[in-house]
């Protein structure tokens, strides 16, 4: 069956995300639903900024407890990891080098997708040293046994290449649901040699979490803008749990090359890039029926 494949020039773009196109500005959803977390009987949310640290009452026996949730980024963990251990900011992340992490030669001493998402004991001796070793020795764990080096040998890849990939999964995927089939469209497009063009991997690049990008975020010169480089991005984006990897190690058949989340449950997956067009159109209706919000604030790339 023939397929429409977008043109390669960044000024007429088309959309492959959960977002769209538009002539001056794109309006793309890229992030996920909000992740709750429980903790301790609270609702916190992932997508906020605070740590969602287990604090004991004074005589309270057992230790504190460290919780991470999917999907964070290495950023978010270090400072997760300085403020639990009330340490200077940046500590963490200066303790990388001297840690001792067991990573894959691919890493290149870089932890991002190796920070397992659970909740971590501290206890009155940790170091930072030590809870990034225990993060990175449970992703092993889970990502180490065999059905996981098998799963990904199947599509020709290595482990550290499906955590990648489950890494965008778990940044692009709107719930659980969609996951096998984020997983099923960046492995056709990888396959057909198409660029991913995942607005996930320029939010990395920025090192911001938005839900518009522009025509000229997509022509930024970065190794993680994947509307400009071919192939996966040079390391995961974040840190994804079981299930985005389960999706990425197994995802279902199907020849999806587009995505778009039109709307919270309204996720459509498409081989036909007129169809996605469609999708795309729907997406901007819905978002230009919503009130205009403040303009977002792009950080520069650490």
């Amino acid at each position: 069956m023939q397929m429409n494949t977008p043109p390669r020039n960044p000024g007429r773009r088309k959309a492959v995300g959960r977002g769209a196109s538009t002539r001056g500005k794109s309006l793309r959803l890229t992030r996920r639903g909000r992740l709750v977390l429980v903790v301790a009987g609270a609702v916190v949310a992932a997508a906020a900024v605070t740590v969602p640290l287990l604090s004991l009452a004074a005589g309270t026996a057992g230790p504190a407890a460290l919780v991470i949730p999917e999907g964070w980024r290495a950023s978010q963990v270090y400072d997760a990891v300085d403020k639990a251990l009330a340490l200077p900011a940046g500590s963490t992340k200066s303790s990388v080098g001297t840690a001792g992490l067991k990573l894959p030669g691919d890493a290149g001493g870089n932890p991002e997708g190796y920070l397992f998402p659970a909740t971590y004991p501290l206890d009155k001796d940790a170091t930072p040293q030590s809870v990034l070793r225990g993060m990175v020795d449970t992703a092993n764990r889970r990502f180490g046994w065999a059905p996981v080096a098998a799963g990904a040998q199947r599509d020709s890849m290595n482990v550290y290449q499906a955590v990648t990939i489950a890494s965008i999964v778990q940044a692009e995927a709107a719930d659980k649901a969609d996951m096998g089939k984020v997983a099923r469209v960046v492995l056709n497009r990888l396959q057909r040699g198409m660029p991913l063009q995942m607005d996930s991997t320029l939010n990395y690049a920025l090192n911001r979490n938005t839900l518009r990008t522009t025509v000229n975020d997509t022509r930024i010169e970065n190794p993680y803008n994947s509307y400009q480089r071919m192939g996966l991005p040079p390391t995961p984006i974040d840190n994804p749990g079981e299930d985005a990897m389960r999706a990425a190690l197994n995802p279902p058949p199907g020849n999806w090359l587009y995505f778009v989340t039109v709307k919270p449950g309204d996720t459509r997956f498409t081989a036909d890039f007129a169809e996605h067009q469609r999708n795309v159109a729907d997406f901007n209706a819905v978002q230009n029926s919503k009130p205009r919000q403040s303009p977002q604030v792009t950080q520069p790339p650490r």
